[in-house]
């Protein structure tokens, strides 16, 4: 059996990404919906899916530091969507997600400067790490309180993980308002929209600890916070 390389198997789903290039889709994004430093491949959400499904089952039999491995090597090459596929590869194992800690997440999280990464990373490793207790509250509470607005995001979007049953939660009030509660008076956009995010993703659960929330801040939360989380205590939609 050939010895793994991380940088030889990143470089493989580098190139497989670029397969998928779509230049058209690399100017939307780095021309507004998510700009950043990170190179982008423009490569589509279901051909980054098939990229990583396939070198899933190609990794199948690797040791879980080499998954950890090679995710730091995808981080440190500077690709949006090798990062991503990066996270996910970690996420689909759950003997890799058991090895990480806080200063993993770190250099897992190095470079994140868009939403979209932010939120890759949140969903696929900080919160199912946080999930697992592999990250503690305080270390979530500390990013929420960061001079970094991404990982102030990165705090924010780590709380879905606890409320959606698809990413393994089940509902918990008391860890997403103590994070959400260091936002009651944001005015970032970027941040607002998180909240919107965190606290509608708890709604199903404890709509009435999140309707008291909005009341007792409704003169310092933005507009959108407002009006997206009253939609869905309303209508269970984010809009309409």
């Amino acid at each position: 059996m050939r010895k793994f390389s991380a940088p030889a198997v990143a470089a493989a789903i580098e190139a497989e990404l670029e397969t998928h290039a779509n230049p058209e889709r690399v100017a939307v994004l780095s021309g507004g919906y998510a700009p950043s430093h990170l190179r982008y491949s423009g490569a589509s959400v279901p051909d980054l899916r098939g990229v990583v499904r396939r070198f899933e089952r190609e990794l199948k039999s690797s040791p879980p530091r080499d998954i950890l491995s090679l995710a730091q090597t995808l981080v440190s090459r500077g690709t949006a969507e090798g990062r991503q596929v990066g996270y996910e590869l970690v996420a689909r194992r759950a003997d890799t997600v058991a090895l990480v800690t806080p200063a993993i997440v770190r250099r897992l999280g190095r470079g994140n400067d868009n939403w979209a990464s932010v939120d890759g990373f949140a969903m696929y490793v900080t919160g199912r790490a946080w999930l697992d207790g592999r990250l503690s509250d305080r270390d979530v509470l500390a990013w929420a309180r960061s001079e970094n607005p991404w990982w102030r995001r990165t705090a924010l979007a780590s709380t879905v993980s606890l409320n959606l049953p698809s990413r393994g939660g089940s509902g918990d009030t008391a860890r997403t308002m103590r994070v959400c509660r260091e936002f009651a008076r944001e005015s970032d956009p970027m941040l607002a929209k998180a909240l919107s995010w965190a606290l509608r993703s708890l709604v199903p659960h404890d709509p009435a600890v999140v309707r008291a929330f909005l009341h007792r801040h409704r003169d310092t939360l933005p507009s959108i916070v407002l009006r997206e989380v009253d939609t869905k205590l309303r209508t269970g939609r984010k809009s309409g």
